[in-house]
């Protein structure tokens, strides 16, 4: 196998990879449970996966022509703005099932009476694809992306870098749309079971998100 073409099928394996990191499957989760769609959860991860790709790309702009060099420090601030990002996350699924409101309604069916109780949102929403295209403009400069990078300052054209870049980004999108999709179709077949299971769900995710957003800041 050609060795650019190799470094290109090993940045695509990496991207995809990439994807599985706990803290952005933390970070996805939480938004990914607002949805019953499996279709719907993907996009999720498909928007992740472009604004991650995005900043990746623009990093690696500076690496490639400014030689630019991302230090353990900044890499820190990189990881602590992950952690903080996470915890919002976490506090905004919290705090939207608190200002959910219950609603019931009586129907008849052959006349037998049943209760059936839904929810409304009374609080307003950044769509969730805006919502996860910028967490994935801020996941773009974290940890395994940072090292990503470093791994361009050993490949000495400027095209094929870049072109790197997007591959890694094309890895990452296709690995984060499919664990968005897996994600959202037992939430589909779940809620037809358990009733607000959504609810149930953000409120786990809510919480888990505010630990482990917690964990990486005082572990960075």
């Amino acid at each position: 196998m050609d060795k650019t073409l190799l470094i290109l099928f090993i940045g695509l394996v990496l991207g995809i990879k990439h994807a599985f990191e706990a803290d952005h499957l933390v970070a996805v989760s939480t938004m990914v449970s607002q949805h019953k769609h499996p279709l719907k959860a993907a996009l999720v991860g498909t928007f992740w996966g472009i604004g991650h790709t995005l900043t990746l790309f623009v990093a690696g702009i500076f690496v490639l022509l400014f030689k630019f060099q991302i230090t353990q420090q900044l890499s820190a601030v990189f990881e602590k703005s992950v952690g903080i990002m996470i915890i919002l996350l976490g506090l905004f699924n919290l705090f939207k099932r608190q200002n959910d409101e219950l609603h019931s309604h009586t129907h008849s069916h052959d006349g037998n009476k049943h209760e059936h109780v839904h929810v409304h949102s009374s609080s307003k929403k950044l769509h969730s694809h805006h919502k996860s295209f910028l967490v994935g403009i801020i996941h773009g400069l974290d940890g395994s992306g940072a090292l990503m990078l470093l791994v361009l300052s050993t490949i000495h054209s400027t095209s094929q870098g870049l072109f790197y870049v997007l591959i890694f980004g094309i890895g990452s999108i296709i690995g984060m749309s499919a664990i968005s999709m897996i994600l959202g179709i037992p939430i589909l077949y779940g809620s037809k079971k358990i009733p607000n299971l959504e609810r149930y769900l953000q409120l786990l995710t809510g919480v888990i998100g505010v630990l482990f957003g917690g964990f990486l800041l005082l572990h960075t």
